[in-house]
């Protein structure tokens, strides 16, 4: 193996450096973006149950607050739900803006290293076929070693640059696509609670102040 890196010169130092961010970001993307963590099923039901109950106040807010990101969603609205729909939208499309943010976090990152790394590999190509020419005018056709460590140079950073970024891509397309599965959810979740507190149905919330 380390005698395949030193062939392909000094371009798979960034690539690999790359491998290993690109990696680090996928292991903690896939473990940070689990839905029953982001969204757990039963919470807007245990909302529900704190509002009929007459219990919920400013602990069971702060509670809410940190149990999840839908929970900070959830949070926001019932401490602005006083105030009429329209506020308590706003507040909780402030908190849901700040929780996708979070989601989304690295994920340009990754971006950028499945689009950079296929660039690094053609410069190393350049660069061997650049060395490739050059023996062929100083020394002919002759040297086939030397001809031969060129294309290899040229060949391994390009395999090396692509097999990073594929990858790459394939996984920040599946995290786009989770989150945005994920915010459905969101989105679902919390007009459920504006239209019970502000639709229909009647329903007495105590103010709650953070």
């Amino acid at each position: 193996m380390f005698e395949l890196v030193k062939s392909g010169g000094w371009l798979m130092v960034p690539i690999i450096l790359c491998s290993i961010a690109a990696a680090a970001i996928c292991i903690e993307r896939y473990i940070a973006l689990n839905s029953e963590k982001i969204a757990p099923k039963n919470l807007l039901g245990k909302v529900w149950g704190w509002i009929k109950s007459n219990q919920l106040d400013a602990n069971k807010i702060k509670e809410l607050k940190s149990s999840s990101p839908l929970g900070q969603i959830l949070a926001a609205g019932l401490s602005n739900s006083r105030h009429g729909r329209d506020v308590m939208k706003e507040s909780i499309q402030e908190a849901a803006n700040k929780v996708i943010h979070d989601m989304e976090r690295y994920l340009n990152t990754l971006g950028t290293i499945a689009a950079i790394t296929p660039l690094l590999g053609l410069l190393g190509t350049v660069i061997g076929m650049i060395k490739v020419f050059t023996e062929i005018m100083l020394q002919g056709t002759g040297n086939a070693g030397v001809l031969a460590g060129g294309i290899s140079e040229a060949l391994i950073t390009t395999a090396a640059g692509l097999s990073v970024a594929i990858p790459a891509i394939i996984m920040h397309r599946y995290f786009t696509r989770r989150i945005d599965t994920v915010v459905v959810t969101l989105e679902q979740e919390t007009i459920k609670l504006v239209d019970a507190l502000h639709g229909d149905r009647k329903v007495d919330v105590k103010e709650v102040v953070i």
